[in-house]
């Protein structure tokens, strides 16, 4: 009992730890400020969503990794659970069943599940 006490204070202190040490996953997004001082005159167009998708919003998850808000599916019903490869590992998420507001539109809520590691 005294060991697993440990070896569990231990390991969180380890992923502590390597939470400020791991870089993001996903680059940081520019503001459109910074898209203009960075050359782009608004000229650019903008990427091409995939025919028939749906935008849905991302929530939960562990807070060192760094997964965008909003996520591309086809449809609810042919993707009710989403899987995204973060590093060595898919961060899974599942339609929840709600909507949010998000910069003005209603958005289905997916939440984080769980994770799963790649098999080599």
């Amino acid at each position: 009992m005294l060991i697993s006490a440990f070896l569990n204070s231990l390991c969180r202190s380890f992923s502590m730890a390597a939470r400020w040490t791991l870089p993001p996953v996903f680059p940081t997004p520019l503001t459109r400020e910074q898209e203009n001082s960075a050359g782009h005159d608004g000229d650019r167009k903008p990427e091409p969503e995939a025919p028939n998708s749906l935008s849905v919003l991302l929530r939960g998850g562990p807070d060192w990794i760094a997964i965008p808000d909003v996520w591309q599916v086809s449809s609810l019903e042919s993707e009710p659970k989403v899987k995204i490869l973060c590093g060595n590992a898919y961060e899974h998420f599942e339609f929840s069943g709600l909507y949010s507001p998000h910069e003005g539109e209603e958005f289905p809520v997916y939440r984080w599940s769980r994770r799963t590691y790649v098999a080599e």
